[in-house]
């Protein structure tokens, strides 16, 4: 039986060789996240900007939003819409509201991600206002409404009869730093 030994170079060479490799797939990872969304139908993503266009209506056409929020695993604030689904013509602008609580003693703020499924539907969702646009800081006990503004495209292709706009809410509040609470 022969014995395999590795001298210190060749270690370190094999190891620099496996860091690099994973700081490759770390990159190749977004390209391969956007194809499996697309061929699973899920997580299509909106733009991060307000939508500047304008549409004429088609009122002949009926499309229901539903609305879904959640919060991410470590985010404690209460977070809902108003509403769990509109009916919507093509073309018209409509506007949700989401209600966030912040239950804990100390300011938070959390910023929300969305995601519109099915994922072919998300290029013909026009947000035209959104509370995910910024960051949202609440202070202890805090609650209140945040619009979003959509247009739902004249485009949308005629096969899809229903779209789901999701929020995934995120505490982000170790990333800023803390906000002063009035009076203190």
């Amino acid at each position: 039986m022969r014995e395999s030994t590795l001298t210190i170079g060749q270690l370190t060479l094999r190891l620099c060789g496996v860091v690099v490799a994973m700081f490759a797939f770390g990159f190749a990872l977004v390209p391969i996240y956007d194809v499996m969304c697309q061929a699973f139908g899920i997580n299509g993503k909106t733009s991060a900007s307000a939508y500047q266009g304008a549409a004429e209506v088609d009122a002949s056409r009926e499309v229901k939003v539903q609305f879904v929020a959640t919060n991410a695993a470590d985010m404690v604030w209460g977070f809902e819409p108003v509403a769990a689904q509109l009916t919507v013509s093509p073309g018209s602008v409509q506007e949700m509201r989401f209600i966030a609580h912040n239950p804990t003693d100390k300011p938070m703020t959390a910023q929300a991600i969305p995601s519109v499924s099915p994922s072919k539907a998300a290029a013909y969702f026009h947000k035209t206002e959104c509370f995910c646009f910024t960051q949202q800081v609440l202070q202890p006990g805090e609650r209140i409404e945040m619009p979003v503004r959509f247009i739902v495209d004249r485009d949308l292709p005629a096969d899809v009869h229903r779209l789901t706009l999701g929020y995934t809410l995120f505490d982000i509040t170790a990333r800023k730093p803390p906000v002063p609470v009035a009076g203190r």
